[in-house]
Parts: structure tokens; C-alpha cells; sequence
């Protein structure tokens, strides 16, 4: 961030006062009569920048863009004279934030990501909540899950205009909803356990509640009203109501309907696009290139939605533009949504996201789509730091006011408009790379730093796969280095705090069932022994540790509800060790005759890898991975 400087702004001001009061300690300025005159004015569609002779001037067209032409101004003063020149790539870009997932970031905490955007100059904030808003008429709709308050959006919504951010509300209105159907009070308005029964008239009441809930906040007419991943649409209640009818005829149907909302509402609404190429794919699968969509369906599909097209799997942007290409078809400009790997435990995997990233906009502009976000997932109960994902912001942000991406340009940003160091948050994606960890040239990266930390030591469903990797050794160099990162990241220490409680702990615990395993088999008593006394007990207190530091973390950042779940993994942790510790005492006291555990044959988790192949895997499931029964 910029030392404390003094400016005096001149010219075309007019309601971006408070968005500069909010960010002067941001950006560390002081507004000055006696500062660095800089003359304010509009441009047609650039941003220009320039200082000079102590003098500085800024041309915007938008609100969003003179934020990031401040900070560019700024960041001038530190280094030297410049005379800058952005051409924005995209009309829209920004983030959708998952709300879903547990980890329920507090209005205060969203706060700081607006003004870490106004400066990277995104202008768009999507708030992704299944059931994490109030419904007036709903009491059950996102109850004891930190459901974020009319009060509380229209707060969010207020802030964010600051800065010329447009907050879009995103919900679900078919499946994702099973948080909401477990409930006795929705017994009736369910399809499968997480799909809404299409067709009922029920189902559309309580569709308008949502979405005039949703919007009412906000003061964009935008919606984002979900409908992916709808897996078993009309195979559930739905069948045994009505009898079986092609889903593509469901889904257009239930969409016109959901639509009739939008419009009598007067919002511009989006969907996630996946459903209509996964019915038209013979496997099912969204980038199954052979998928055909019926001409009649395209044809009859509404022109007053936009489909979103989501992917931060690809690395090849010929990949992206066939794609993009397959979603012009559907007869409304396209909208890309892209990725930050945050969703696959505590690591950020920036290798992945970097190369995604890189191909997915590349195609993005060459194929002149003009609106893009990204998102940030938090999968499986939010176990992520949400802040890790702001160099995947600075990413999408550089590539949007540039059309080749600079790679030491996205560092000097980063620097400058969080205070954070670059190659510091490229190694939290090491936490997935040890050895033996597949990421290249895979969609779906290896994620070792979750199941090997929740997987259970006397079971150890995933101890094949570790095998002959010395993981241990690279968890105990990570730690220390991530342990430098965090003193050399300023107020962004907290982000680094979990990954090395995490690294500590995998250091020990990442082969320590196959080493007690090896040690069981070859009746080693006195190492079982140490391990009892000593190793356990020591792991035993370092999860504990990570733990308080999660804790401390999760309360600072989001809201309390969901952290229940977190705790709960830590507690059944922390009592299967105890467990080990006592399963080992009993054998080696005599009192039971053998460890039936550690007799057991040890599988390859996959069900397919052949000892030759051996290697680590991805399993993003806690329920599969602590253990094998039931739940």
C-alpha cells in the first residue's frame, strides 16, 4: 500500500466522495490542499492515467474505474512518473461468493473485499445463497445457517455502491436446495432431496417468495436464479406424480415458469447453463463434446435469460472457444464464469487456477464475451480461508482491463492493492502438491491436504496411495516456509495461520498408519510402544492447536453457524486418536490379543489404481473419507 501521501482532487467528482473517504486508509492517502493536485474527469470508455511534474490527472468512464485509476495513480507515487492507458476487456467482472457452504462471511468481512475490489476495479459482487437469505413467510428457509438479513443486504448493497459495485443476488430455484427439503415444513415441495418438484403449483409460491426475497435488497435488476446440476429432475416424486417425461421438456418448462417471476418482477435474470447439456450428453457430462441439444429445444428456449457457462477445469483455450461457440447457440449473449481453487479443503490450489484462468479469458476475449465473474466455492463445509482467494481476484482483474495478461504485472498490482506478496500465495497450493499428487494436465486436481488430515489412523482408507511418497518430509518444509509467508504478509498473517497448524500436523500424520501398520505386522512392541506414549500423543495436540487456530479464524471472518460442523470434525479427530492411543495400550498391556484395525488389508481408495500406478487421488467428501461405514 502507499506510505501516507497528500492529493488534492480536482474536476468531475460528483458522488464518488464517500467512496474515497472509505478507501483513504485503504490506500493510505490524505486529501490535502497543499497535495499533489490530480484533475478528475470523464472519458469515453478508458481509463487514462497519468503523473507528471507534479501534477496527475484521471480520465474514467465508470464509477469502478476511477477506483482502480486512484489506485493506479497512487501506486505511480511510489514508484515513478507514468502515463497509463486501460481498455476494459468486459463489461462485467467480478466474484460470486458461495454463502452456502457453512462459511457465511459477515457483512463487515464483505466490507473488506469491496474495498480490495474497488481498488482492482471488479465490479461485481454476486452473494451465492441456496437458503442463506430471510423469507418473511419461511421460517425454516436457512434456519440455524447464518441467513443473511433483509437489513443486512441492504447494508452490503449500500456499501458496495461506494465504490460503483453491483451487488447481484444468486439463488437456486430447482436443485441445491436440500438444506431447505430436509425439513418437515417442505415435505411436499420436493422432486429428489434436493430438487424441487417442477410442475407443482406450491413450488412456483414459494419460487416468488425466494426471488422477490432475494432481489428486494439490492438495487440491481440482475438475478442469478441458479438451476444447475439438477441431477435426477423428474426421476423422483416427480415420476410417481406425473409418470415419466424427457427431462429437457421439464426443465424448459419449469424455467418459462420461473421466468414468468422474473418478468412480472421486472428483473434481467441468468442460469447456470449445465442441465441442457447434460440431458443432451448420453453420460450425463457437461464437457462431453459429443452432447447434442435438440434444434427444437435450442429454438424454444427463451431469449430474456443469459446462460452461464461455468469452467475452471480446462487449460486448453481452444477447449473454452468450443464451448463458448456451443452457448451463442442458445440466443442470448453468453456469460463465462470461471474459478479460484478454494473448494478443495484448506489449500488454494494457484497452479490450477493460474493456467484455468489464463485459458478460459484468453478464449473469453477472442470470442468477444463481454460479462465474466469469478467464483469462489467453499465445498464441503468451508474449511477455506476465504481472503486466500485474492490473488485469484487480482488475476481476473488484470485480465480485464489488458488484452494479454502480464504475469509480473499481476504481482506489482497484488502488492499494491492488498499488501500481499504473490509467491507467498502461490504456495498454498503446495498443500496439495506433495509428492505423488497428480495436478497437471488432470481437471480435477489431487487434494491430499484434506484426506489425509480427516482420514482415520487405524483405518487409513487412503494409506495405499501414500505409499512410497515421502509426504511427511514435504508438509514439515511447507510449514516452515508458509510459517516466512505469513511474517512477510501484513494484515493477511491470519490467511497463512491454518495451513501451517495444517502442515504441522500432516508432518506426523500424513504416513503415520502406515507406519504403524508396517510396526503392527512386524510385532515391533517397543515402537508401538513410542507411538502410544509419545507420537500420539504428541499429534494429539498439535490437531488440537489447529483446531483453536481454525476456531479463531472462522469467528473473525465468518458467521458462528456452520463452524458446529468444523468442530465436530476436529472433535472426532481428536477422539480417534485418543482411541489409537488406547487400542495400542490394551495389545501391548495383553488385554486384548490383537488390533483387528491394523490387521485389516489396506485397499486403494479409487477401487481401480493397480499397484503399479500407486499415486495420491482427490476425494472432496468428509463422510467418505473419515470412514467406510455408515455415517
Amino acid at each position: 500500500m502507499a506510505s501516507q501521501r497528500g492529493i488534492r482532487l480536482e474536476g468531475d467528482l460528483a458522488g464518488l466522495e464517500a467512496g474515497i473517504e472509505a478507501l483513504r486508509g485503504e490506500l493510505g492517502f490524505c486529501l490535502a490542499p497543499e497535495g499533489i493536485p490530480v484533475h478528475v474527469s470523464r472519458s469515453q470508455q478508458n481509463i487514462e492515467v497519468s503523473l507528471e511534474n507534479g501534477r496527475g490527472e484521471i480520465r474514467y468512464n465508470r464509477k469502478i474505474h476511477f477506483f482502480r485509476a486512484l489506485g493506479l495513480l497512487l501506486e505511480a507515487l511510489l514508484d515513478s512518473p507514468v502515463q497509463r492507458k486501460e481498455e476494459p476487456q468486459f463489461d462485467m467482472n467480478g466474484v460470486m461468493v458461495d454463502a452456502s457452504r457453512n462459511a457465511v462471511m459477515k457483512p463487515d468481512s464483505i466490507k473488506i473485499l469491496l474495498r480490495k475490489m474497488a481498488v482492482m476495479g471488479l465490479d461485481v459482487l454476486m452473494l451465492y445463497t441456496e437458503d442463506t437469505y430471510a423469507i418473511e413467510t419461511q421460517p425454516y428457509f436457512g434456519y440455524m445457517r447464518g441467513r443473511y438479513t433483509d437489513q443486512e443486504c441492504r447494508e452490503i448493497n449500500d456499501y458496495a455502491g461506494l465504490f460503483g459495485i453491483e451487488v447481484i443476488p444468486c439463488i437456486q430455484t430447482l436443485a441445491h436446495l436440500e438444506t431447505f427439503l430436509q425439513w418437515d415444513a417442505a415435505k411436499e415441495l420436493h422432486d429428489t432431496p434436493a430438487v424441487l418438484l417442477a410442475g407443482s403449483d406450491r413450488t412456483y409460491a414459494l419460487i416468488e417468495e425466494m426471488v422477490t426475497a432475494a432481489a428486494k435488497p439490492f438495487q440491481s435488476k440482475k438475478i442469478h436464479i441458479g438451476m444447475d446440476e439438477a441431477h435426477g429432475l423428474g426421476r423422483g416424486r416427480y415420476l410417481d406424480l406425473n409418470g415419466y417425461r424427457p427431462r429437457f421438456e421439464i426443465m424448459t418448462d419449469h424455467l418459462q415458469r420461473v421466468l414468468s417471476i422474473t418478468r412480472k418482477l421486472g428483473l434481467q435474470p441468468m442460469i447456470w447453463s449445465d442441465m441442457y447439456v447434460r440431458i443432451g450428453s448420453q453420460t450425463g457430462d457437461y464437457y462431453d463434446e459429443k452432447a447434442v441439444i435438440p434444434e427444437e429445444v435450442i429454438e424454444n428456449l427463451p431469449r430474456d435469460v443469459k446462460f452461464v457457462y461455468w469452467d475452471y477445469y480446462h487449460t486448453d483455450p481452444e477447449f473454452y472457444g468450443k464451448y463458448i461457440r456451443l452457448h451463442k447457440k442458445f440466443g442470448s449473449p453468453p456469460v463465462f464464469a470461471g474459478g479460484i481453487w478454494t473448494f478443495s479443503g484448506v489449500g488454494t490450489h494457484y497452479e490450477k487456477t493460474f493456467m484455468a484462468t489464463d485459458a478460459a479469458l484468453s478464449a473469453c476475449k477472442r470470442e468477444g464475451i463481454k460479462e465474466v465473474f469469478t467464483t469462489i466455492w467453499m465445498d464441503d463445509g468451508g474449511e477455506n480461508n476465504l481472503f486466500s482467494s485474492l490473488l485469484g481476484l487480482q488475476l481476473f482483474a488484470e485480465h480485464g482491463y489488458a488484452k494479454k495478461l502480464d504475469r509480473e504485472r499481476v504481482g506489482k498490482r497484488f502488492r499494491f492493492c492488498t499488501g500481499a506478496d504473490l509467491q507467498s500465495f502461490m504456495l498454498l497450493g503446495s498443500i496439495d502438491t506433495p509428492p505423488g499428487a497428480k495436478w497437471w494436465q488432470v481437471l480435477e486436481p489431487d487434494n491430499p491436504g484434506k484426506y489425509l488430515l480427516w482420514q482415520d489412523i487405524l483405518t487409513g482408507l487412503f494409506d495405499r496411495h501414500a505409499e512410497g511418497f515421502d509426504v511427511a518430509s514435504h508438509y514439515a518444509r511447507l510449514a516452515k516456509s508458509l510459517k516466512a509467508c505469513a511474517a512477510r504478509n501484513g494484515e493477511w498473517e491470519h490467511v497463512f495461520e491454518v495451513p501451517v497448524k495444517l502442515c504441522e500436523v500432516l508432518s506426523l500424520k500424513s504416513d503415520i498408519g502406515i507406519r504403524l501398520k508396517r510396526l503392527y505386522d512386524e510385532k515391533n512392541h517397543g515402537e508401538l510402544a513410542h507411538f502410544a506414549k509419545h507420537v500420539l500423543p504428541d499429534l494429539h495436540q498439535r490437531v488440537g492447536e489447529m483446531r483453536q487456530v481454525h476456531r479463531d479464524q472462522w469467528f473473525r471472518i465468518y458467521k458462528p453457524f456452520g463452524w458446529e460442523v468444523l468442530d465436530i470434525r476436529y472433535g472426532g479427530l481428536l477422539a480417534r486418536i485418543d482411541t489409537a492411543i488406547k487400542r495400542l495400550a490394551d495389545f501391548l498391556d495383553g488385554r486384548i490379543e490383537r488390533v483387528e484395525e491394523l490387521e485389516a488389508e489396506r485397499l486403494f481408495f479409487d477401487g481401480l489404481t493397480r499397484p503399479e500406478d500407486g499415486g495420491l487421488v482427490r476425494c472432496n467428501r468428509y463422510q467418505r473419507i473419515c470412514t467406510a461405514n455408515v455415517l
